[in-house]
């Protein structure tokens, strides 16, 4: 067999072995954003989206009503609220979050905010930092189901005991939620090679 033959053989059987781990990853994806976990845990962390002007959109709100539930249950004594915000912006996405549970009925002393992170693992780090300074790092994490097991992935890689309960009324549609499952599927199979930390500005 020549080199030529060899190189293009190689290569092929590193495009199957790479679509079968995405493939595996897609797949995992979706099982982590059908879990709904319970707790008890220290916090509730919701997974910020875009705000306008103050106002969660409909796919943050669904999150935040999510996170609203399950602090009425008991799952958690407070609820942490993430996200920064976009140039121009005059509020971000965690203090958005925080004024829309506040003015359905959370009291203050039950919410956290992070406000500096403008990406997944940005944000996460910055819960991290909120949580340690009270002795806590048990977390669910509230999100969309597409973005559950990365959040999940990156927030156990920074030390933290995660659970998983993602929103069921997001307004995404069903193509663009299955184009999300495949994009989180690679991002999923990249990090596990170089570190969600080089994928930060890629994946958000």
């Amino acid at each position: 067999m020549n080199a030529v033959r060899r190189v293009a053989l190689l290569l092929l059987g590193l495009c199957v072995a790479g679509g079968s781990l995405v493939g595996l990853n897609v797949a995992q994806v979706w099982l982590a954003g059908r879990a709904s976990d319970s707790g008890p845990v220290d916090a509730i962390v919701v997974m910020g989206a875009a705000q306008y002007d103050g106002r969660p959109t409909a796919q943050f709100a669904a999150r935040l009503d999510h996170a609203y539930d399950l602090w009425m249950e008991g799952v958690a004594p407070i609820i942490v609220t993430t996200g920064g915000n976009q140039p121009g912006d005059r509020f971000t996405e965690g203090g958005s979050g925080a004024k829309y549970l506040n003015e359905r009925g959370v009291d203050s002393s039950s919410l956290l905010i992070e406000e500096s992170g403008s990406t997944t693992r940005q944000s996460l780090v910055g819960v991290a930092d909120l949580l340690a300074s009270r002795g806590a790092d048990h977390i669910l994490i509230v999100t969309e189901p597409f973005h559950a097991l990365r959040s999940k992935l990156i927030a156990q890689d920074l030390g933290l005991i995660v659970e998983l309960s993602s929103t069921r009324t997001s307004p995404l549609g069903r193509l663009d939620a299955a184009r999300h499952h495949l994009v989180e599927g690679v991002g999923v199979t990249l990090g596990q090679f170089i570190g969600f930390r080089a994928l930060d500005d890629w994946t958000n």
